[in-house]
């Protein structure tokens, strides 16, 4: 065969063609499938949307801009995207790696800067709960600049079954992350979260396989921070990662289970629920 039609292996393949085509090939079962899944399940992309990707530079987000540009590649359906990388006053170094990354995995970055680091510093209470609600206005607020209707954030599944184990142990109520919501501050934006139904064992796997090095935790508060999730809770959650890791040892199934039970909420077993603000209890109808 000539040289001008030979097939091309994966040792003629770039870096980052490797790694787009990992995801389809090596992590089709783990990655790819659990994110078409959450897709058609929850309904998070239509026609003619216009979606804006955010990367806070860690694993999570980067493997959801590569697939969220697969998807775009390969879909029936026409959708457009931005890729938002929103600057809360990272240091050099770190905003550097996410410029650094981004180039490597060929995904079109557009940054802009905000102060929210320097806004929050001087705040005494729930500096991170602060922090998170500010990024998340300064990315609609962004996004709804560009003509786009929603915003993609990398929360997975372990983040969701985490969060909900958070709610009961430290808040006192069940409730959970949702695939969708939309924005009551700003009309028409909604988030959406296409990593729902992906482990996050497997996005660890597909970075370590590529020997890829992201970025943490970029909060200048705890800059060597590990576990920080940039605002979801902290220390607790991480007190959570470990709760779960040690039931995991005797119910492999366990982090499943939470899950499901989020789409089985039985209304007649339960003793109170909170609908549109408003307070209802078991005994509202009991003796009807």
């Amino acid at each position: 065969m000539s040289e001008a039609g030979r097939r091309p292996g994966a040792r003629d393949l770039t870096l980052c063609q490797r790694i787009e085509r990992s995801i389809w090939q090596k992590y089709r079962k783990t990655i790819w499938s659990p994110f078409i899944t959450g897709l058609r399940q929850y309904r998070l992309i239509r026609a003619g949307d216009r979606i804006a990707v955010c990367l806070s530079g860690g694993k999570d987000s980067m493997l959801m801009a590569k697939l969220m540009q697969a998807l775009r590649r390969h879909s029936e359906q026409p959708f457009d995207l931005e890729f938002l990388v929103m600057d809360p006053g990272y240091n050099a170094i770190n905003r550097q790696k996410i410029i650094d990354n981004a180039e490597l995995l060929e995904i079109p970055v557009t940054i802009f800067e905000t102060d929210i680091f320097a806004a929050v510093l001087g705040t005494d209470r729930s500096p991170c709960y602060l922090c998170a609600r500010m990024r998340r206005g300064c990315l609609y607020k962004k996004a709804q600049s560009l003509g786009c209707n929603k915003i993609a954030l990398g929360h997975h599944f372990n983040d969701v079954v985490e969060t909900t184990l958070m709610a009961m142990l430290y808040g006192g109520q069940i409730q959970t992350m949702l695939p969708k919501l939309r924005s009551r501050n700003f009309p028409g934006m909604e988030l959406i979260r296409p990593l729902y139904c992906v482990h996050e064992d497997s996005i660890i796997a597909w970075k370590q396989y590529h020997d890829l090095e992201f970025i943490q935790c970029a909060c200048r508060f705890t800059e060597d921070c590990a576990g920080c999730d940039n605002g979801g809770g902290g220390s607790k959650r991480q007190e959570v990662k470990n709760l779960l890791r040690r039931l995991s040892r005797d119910n492999p199934y366990v982090e499943k289970s939470i899950f499901r039970s989020m789409h089985r909420v039985n209304l007649a077993t339960v003793l109170g629920y909170k609908l549109n603000g408003r307070e209802h209890s078991f005994l509202d109808d009991y003796d009807d």
